[in-house]
């Protein structure tokens, strides 16, 4: 059985934030701040607590709670600015680094990101248009390229990814390796 140090609480509130997250997502299309917000701040006291300001080896400390929020939340925001997913995927990730740290929060994304790109592939050959969203996007790229101003590669008719779900499965992931091999200072990207 791994040692999972003495953060282990912080696991437990992160397993607990996942399934409440996911399950709002699937059932109504969002993550609500009083999931994401609460999950935040539980990771950034929790570890100035035992951790106290810089942390330790074996603690994360708040600026290592800090730095997971910043991890997790920074990429999401600036994908949320550019209107391509939604606010609570942003503040489930930022949640997912303040209970983990930078290391956890970039390897959930990673997978989070994988699970989003099988989704998108298994909506679309379930829906037959596969054909049609890579000529939307190819049109784009050609136009984006050439210096035009594109349309959006989607339309209103496009399918959406349960992005939010995506993140959770992927954190979900890099908590069940954690559990399997215990934390780690490496990334588990790519067996790194």
């Amino acid at each position: 059985m791994p040692d999972f140090g003495p953060d282990v609480w912080s696991y437990a509130v992160l397993a607990v934030t996942l399934l409440v997250a996911a399950a709002t997502d699937v059932r109504r299309g969002k993550i609500y701040n009083w999931i994401t917000y609460p999950a935040a701040l539980i990771g950034l006291a929790g570890h100035a607590i035992t951790g106290g300001l810089w942390g330790s080896p074996e603690r994360l400390g708040l600026a290592g709670a800090l730095g997971g929020l910043l991890v997790g939340f920074g990429p999401l925001l600036l994908a949320w600015l550019a209107g391509g997913i939604g606010g609570g995927d942003a503040k489930i990730m930022a949640a997912v680094g303040a209970l983990t740290g930078w290391q956890f929060a970039l390897s959930a994304l990673f997978y989070g990101l994988a699970v989003a790109m099988v989704m998108a592939v298994a909506i679309m050959l379930r829906k037959r248009i596969v054909r049609d969203t890579f000529g939307r996007i190819w049109r784009f790229f050609l136009l984006w390229a050439g210096r035009a101003k594109p349309d959006a590669p989607t339309t209103q008719q496009s399918p959406t990814v349960p992005f939010g779900l995506a993140l959770c499965i992927g954190a979900a992931v890099t908590l069940t390796l954690t559990c399997i091999f215990g934390p780690s200072d490496k990334l588990f990207l790519l067996g790194i």
